[in-house]
């Protein structure tokens, strides 16, 4: 055979050999710079996911800031040290906290500004809950006035600067200036007179001339029943009499601010006892601020002593005998020249204040319908 010399280095390897061990030199020279050149891809990469991570933890949701750091984390886990996801992890909770108490407290502002003065500062009524053209044409009174106690504002309006005659509602500017009085013992009782007959509209009454009644239960029935002898005698049972108490409830009236409202008498059978429904507001405001006005006028029913046997007497207002609706204070009249009358000042919701006054139905069922009518308004409108 033959053979073929290998070319020699000068150290005595042979030559392929040491081109190969430095082929692997080379080759681990190449692997290392690989390495390194991955390595920093790695690390900006992770610096960029940094930034962003920090950046989402205040711009987005707390959910998918903590996501995008749990994904970093893992990237930088395998060329990092081992506090570094710690550091990521806190920043990524710290950041829901502050998300979630911003969120909290847009939810507090947003539930402060609905429920602030300003925001029921203009109530009103509103045609979903059938305040509509249609509807208010099927209000029976003539005048009409619908005050939000609460904020002062007219609600609903209807002939509400016309005179009227107001009836047995005159009872309660009766009510208010008998209560003021300084002393007033209300266990003595009164008698009923031949003065305290009607001789305008010979109206019937069931007290005869000689019933005995407290002062209280005078002032009871008078408001309750619309009793017409009780609120005569009231009048007379007063310091100048009669007269002085008419002008007492004159006076008194003026300085309420009611410029357009008369009284000729107690009891309000005169038509020369007039009114509007928006001064008859005032007039409600005043006698709501009486308790024995409130509990009186919203008794359903009472027995009375007169002396000489009891009698029974119920509400004259239906509304308030069948608990339709809840109020602080009412009054009913009646008379040919009025028509039936109603006010009332209701507690929509149980809590607030809203002062109706109604003149001049042709019925009363059109009176108390009406009352139940804006009653639903009301309460459907308002918070």
């Amino acid at each position: 055979m033959f053979c073929t010399q290998q070319p020699r280095s000068a150290h005595g390897f042979p030559l392929f050999l040491l081109i190969l061990r430095r082929a692997g030199v080379l080759a681990r020279l190449l692997m290392c710079s690989i390495l390194l050149l991955m390595m920093t891809v790695i690390s900006g990469k992770v610096s960029e996911a940094q930034a962003a991570g920090s950046s989402a933890g205040k711009h987005r949701p707390a959910a998918s800031g903590a996501k995008g750091r749990k994904r970093v984390v893992r990237k930088k886990a395998a060329a990092t040290t081992a506090r570094a996801p710690a550091r990521a992890r806190r920043r990524g909770r710290g950041a829901a906290t502050a998300t979630a108490a911003a969120a909290a407290g847009a939810t507090g502002a947003a539930t402060a500004t609905a429920n602030s003065p300003q925001a029921n500062a203009k109530p009103e009524l509103l045609a979903r809950c059938g305040f509509t053209a249609a509807s208010q044409r099927h209000i029976f009174s003539r005048g009409v006035y619908v005050l939000d106690e609460q904020t002062n504002t007219p609600l609903y309006e209807r002939n509400a600067d016309t005179v009227a005659p107001i009836a047995s509602v005159t009872k309660l500017m009766t009510a208010i200036v008998w209560l003021d009085q300084k002393t007033l013992p209300m266990g003595n009782r009164l008698e009923v007179t031949e003065d305290d007959l009607d001789t305008l509209k010979f109206t019937h009454s069931r007290l005869n001339v000689g019933a005995s009644l407290s002062r209280a239960d005078m002032l009871h029935i008078a408001l309750m029943s619309s009793e017409n002898r009780a609120a005569a005698a009231m009048s007379r049972d007063y310091p100048g009499g009669r007269p002085a108490f008419i002008a007492a409830m004159n006076a008194r009236a003026q300085a309420m601010g009611m410029p357009h409202t008369h009284f000729e008498n107690a009891t309000g059978l005169s038509p020369d006892n007039v009114s509007t429904p928006r001064e008859l507001a005032e007039l409600v405001k005043a006698a709501n601020r009486y308790q024995l006005i409130r509990n009186d006028s919203l008794d359903k029913q009472k027995i009375i002593n007169i002396g000489r046997g009891q009698l029974q007497y119920i509400n004259s207002n239906r509304l308030i005998r069948y608990g339709q609706v809840n109020a602080t204070v009412q009054k009913t009249g009646f008379i040919n020249e009025s028509g039936h009358n109603m006010v009332l000042r209701l507690l929509v919701h149980d809590r607030r204040p809203v002062i109706v006054t109604m003149l001049g139905s042709g019925s009363a069922d059109g009176s108390r319908l009406d009352g139940v009518r804006i009653a639903k308004w009301l309460n459907c409108s308002l918070n």
